[in-house]
């Protein structure tokens, strides 16, 4: 298939130019000034239009706190102890959401996937492509990162501390736990001792060894630095999640080697922590030198609005180019998947959204997205039908 006559966001020329793609067997091939289309090959017209990669939700519960479906449709949080290293968000992921359907149509072809913030160690989060009907299928990196949680949320949950030097203490201590069932396991295995596994260490084990982030739920400003205090006592690698006040600790977070993904910022002030929260945020941090990112916390705000983000913090003083950074190559690289998703470039998944118009303006829509090479439809209302359509499933088998 050859994608013609579109305006092609590539990065390495900061900014859109007119550009053909070819596309095969689900990547991109070729990318020209003139591509002709060969024979029997599909040819999409794109005149007039913009065209982006696939846009990607840095961090997001699609999925595993599903739209419309209430407390029985909510896996996020486990409320059997604080930390919980040991759980994986991939086993309560729901393929069928309904949220997945717009969040497609509206150019959202990727998300890490997150367990909720109420644990101190949540689990495991795990990067999906949004197409699938099973989710292993959907998966593109299992073990992507470790969630962890500091401020009022941990704070609150009832795990039998209330203060954030409680929580503080419980996260150091999932660490130094790590550190000693590591030694075991080296001195069982040097001595050729039988050694049972444990899951969760296993896990933390990942941490320890900078194979996975820490993905840190922080919104206070004295949050993020214990969050930071920590990692810089355990050597590991860490993205701030949520970040909401970090405009006053600008200067301290620009002296840091830590990504900020920052969101969810079209909702209300609901508790303490947020109520300094602007779309000013991303701008500030990004004049920083810091790499940042956008996200939804799906179901907080909805995915599906992810380039209303981009464009309310371009409003607000972030760099155009850099606020679609951070609906694609930012997140990409941050959750390690750059080598396939987040830019239009030879080799790379093609995934691809076809915009009416320049993707920042609010009356621009989506025209076609094209999902690892597939046609998966723009930015209508969608219908059962196409909720099914997204899955690839004749919705004639699923009405017998």
């Amino acid at each position: 298939m050859v994608i013609k006559n579109g305006k092609i966001l590539l990065f390495e020329q900061n900014g859109f130019v007119p550009r053909d793609i070819r596309i095969e067997n689900g990547k991109i091939v070729e990318i020209s000034d003139h591509l002709e289309g060969k024979e029997n090959e599909d040819v999409y017209d794109a005149e007039g239009s913009y065209v982006t990669p696939g846009l990607i939700d840095a961090h997001s519960h699609i999925c595993i706190s599903e739209e419309s479906n209430g407390d029985m449709g909510d896996d996020c949080c486990d409320y059997s102890g604080a930390l919980t290293p040991e759980l994986e968000v991939l086993d309560g992921l729901y393929p069928f959401d309904r949220a997945v359907a717009d969040c497609v149509h509206a150019g959202v072809t990727t998300a890490c996937i997150a367990p909720g913030s109420d644990g101190v160690v949540g689990g495991i989060a795990s990067v999906i492509r949004l197409k699938g009907t099973v989710a292993d299928d959907m998966v593109i990196s299992r073990k992507a990162a470790m969630k962890c949680s500091v401020g009022e949320n941990p704070k609150t949950a009832k795990h039998g501390f209330a203060s954030r030097m409680g929580v503080a203490y419980q996260l150091r201590k999932c660490l130094e736990d790590a550190r000693d069932y590591k030694h075991q396991k080296e001195t069982a295995i040097s001595s050729g001792n039988y050694f049972r596994k444990d899951i969760g260490m296993e896990n933390m084990l990942l941490v320890l060894d900078k194979q996975i982030p820490v993905h840190m739920h922080a919104h206070r400003s004295d949050d993020i630095c214990t969050a930071i205090r920590i990692a810089r006592e355990y050597d590991i690698d860490m993205v701030l999640i949520h970040c909401t006040d970090g405009i006053p600790i600008a200067d301290y977070l620009e002296e840091q080697p830590y990504p900020i993904v920052v969101g969810p910022t079209m909702s209300p002030r609901s508790k303490l922590e947020t109520r300094d929260k602007t779309f000013a945020t991303a701008g500030i941090l990004s004049q920083k030198g810091l790499k940042v990112c956008l996200c939804s916390d799906h179901d907080v705000i909805h995915a599906a609005y992810l380039p209303v983000y981009a464009a309310m913090a371009a409003r607000y003083g972030m760099e155009e180019l850099e606020a679609l950074k951070a609906i694609t190559i930012n997140p990409a690289e941050v959750l390690r998947i750059a080598d396939r998703k987040g830019s239009i470039a030879v080799g790379k998944d093609a995934d691809l959204v076809v915009w009416s118009g320049y993707p920042l303006e609010f009356s621009s829509y989506v025209k076609e997205v094209f999902l690892e090479g597939e046609a998966r439809g723009g930015q209508e209302a969608v219908s059962l039908h196409e909720l099914y359509d997204v899955h690839g499933i004749e919705m004639s088998k699923v009405l017998r």
